[in-house]
């Protein structure tokens, strides 16, 4: 039971921050002073941050014995 408490604490963690990350998206999508260049560049940036998020809830998930 404990594991699995961890694990939704864990998974929480990794969800908020990236959506921490990801808060700015709909105002520059909205924004018609923001060019497309530049769009596809923070876009690009967003998707490189989430990598390590990811990689690292797919890894704990799978080897939970990782995050002692």
């Amino acid at each position: 039971m404990k594991d699995k408490k961890e694990r939704a604490k864990l998974i929480a963690l990794l969800g908020g921050i990236w959506i921490i990350v990801t808060l700015p998206l709909p105002w520059i999508i909205n924004n018609p002073l923001v060019s497309e260049s530049q769009f596809i560049t923070i876009l690009g940036i967003i998707g490189i941050m989430s990598v390590p998020f990811i990689a690292l809830g797919i890894a704990w998930t799978l080897k939970p014995e990782l995050t002692t």
